[in-house]
């Protein structure tokens, strides 16, 4: 890695980009289970192209984000401090956590919000999948009838949905692909 790497790879036109990206996350958050591409930043490793968009998006130096060791790396420690100015910090006391579902866990390390703020509570980017491998019926706000999504473990969906209010919301990413899942869904297992 060299010191180019931390500075390429962000929006090539922040402002537009930027805006797909918002328009991107806030269609797949308030449509559970679709499933939208998301392009425009690369980071130098550990990360497809949806979720370095999302953080280029929604990050900015109020905004901490946690790491999982699946994903850190001084590389992508330093494009994000470059690009976002978004502090890295402990699970605790993220805003945002990027990285593979194993490594992301365990689920309750993270802040679900209080009854007086919900809205304090964490987003897990989880990076890798099939998300063309629907494995769950989701019902709620935001879904006419019913969808369907690929969960990596259902049961634990349905307990951070019954929290609601409280809980903490998922975007998941595959390469450019990205799909969503706020805490207000109800999950039913496929299988």
């Amino acid at each position: 890695m060299t010191q180019l790497d931390i500075y390429s790879g962000g929006f090539s036109d922040p402002a537009v980009a930027a805006a797909h990206g918002f328009r991107a996350a806030m269609d797949v958050m308030a449509r559970p289970g679709e499933i939208r591409t998301l392009t425009g930043g690369e980071a130098p490793e550990g990360l497809g192209v949806a979720a370095a968009s999302l953080l280029l998006t929604l990050c900015d130096p109020e905004t901490g984000i946690y790491l999982a060791t699946d994903v850190d790396s001084a590389g992508l420690r330093g494009w994000l401090t470059f690009h976002t100015g978004a502090p890295i910090v402990p699970a605790a006391e993220a805003d945002f956590a990027v990285g593979g579902w194993a490594a992301l866990m365990p689920i309750d390390q993270y802040r679900i919000g209080t009854s007086e703020y919900p809205d304090r509570s964490a987003t897990l980017v989880v990076e890798g999948g099939d998300l063309a491998a629907p494995n769950a019926r989701l019902t709620g706000p935001g879904i006419k009838d019913s969808a369907q999504m690929y969960l990596p473990d259902v049961a634990l969906m349905q307990r951070n949905s019954m929290l609601y209010p409280l809980g903490v919301d998922f975007f998941f990413t595959s390469g450019s692909q990205v799909a969503a899942l706020p805490r207000s869904s109800q999950i039913q297992s496929e299988g």
